[in-house]
């Protein structure tokens, strides 16, 4: 899912665990949840917060940057398109592991509010993190997410950390997967293909396809 136009910042020249301080305004909120996956399991969620992504400045340097929040600083502030903020964050230890670029956020202020509205194809009120749950997603089109959804926040670009082999749990892959928590007869919404999810063994492959089984009634 691309973001608004403008140059994205890189956090490869900060210092890991290192305080920098943002502002400017929100240009797109999404819920921060993450997928885990362990090969033809059913994956389960991680709901951690939210991400902002901020157009302003991030250490002194005019840019882009994707930075989380956690789920009582979005019950707070209520962060939605247009608003004016300002904080400080460290850079995400793996960025490969993680769409939001800065974490850990804290001395964060809102320094006003843009217009109210609720969630819709552009942009409009987060929702709380349970009605993402109570939802469940179905896979969103990669070309859809990128064109359609962009500021939507129900149309997600989700970590997913996938167990190869079970029985050595330690070994993990990490992509990015878009998914959609929203309406379902939103008019914008493509399924796109099945998500393959790789085995331990390389003709291991797993098909995940959530949209038939929401589909035939099963969930």
């Amino acid at each position: 899912m691309s973001t608004p136009k403008g140059r994205l910042r890189d956090n490869r020249s900060v210092t890991q665990d290192q305080k920098v301080s943002f502002s400017g305004t929100i240009a797109v909120v999404k819920a921060r949840i993450k997928l885990l996956r362990s090969f033809d399991q059913i994956p389960t969620h991680q709901y951690q917060g939210y991400t902002l992504v901020v157009k302003g400045e991030l250490g002194g340097e005019a840019g882009e940057t994707r930075v989380a929040v956690g789920p009582k600083a979005h019950e707070k502030f209520k962060f939605q398109i247009g608003d004016e903020v300002s904080g400080k964050a460290v850079p995400i230890s793996n960025p490969k592991q993680e769409w939001s670029q800065y974490y850990k956020t804290s001395a964060i202020k809102v320094v006003s509010h843009g217009e109210r509205t609720e969630p819709n194809p552009d942009g409009g009120l987060a929702p709380m993190l349970p009605e993402y749950r109570k939802n469940g997603h179905l896979r969103l089109s990669k070309t859809t997410a990128n064109n359609k959804c962009t500021k939507c926040p129900w149309g997600l670009l989700m970590t997913t950390e996938m167990t190869i082999d079970q029985w050595a749990p330690s070994t993990k892959k990490y992509r990015i997967e878009s998914h959609c928590y929203g309406p379902r007869d939103c008019p914008n919404y493509k399924p796109g293909k099945p998500y393959i999810v790789p085995g331990r063994k390389d003709w291991m492959k797993y098909e995940d396809d959530d949209y038939e089984r929401f589909m035939s009634g099963e969930y």
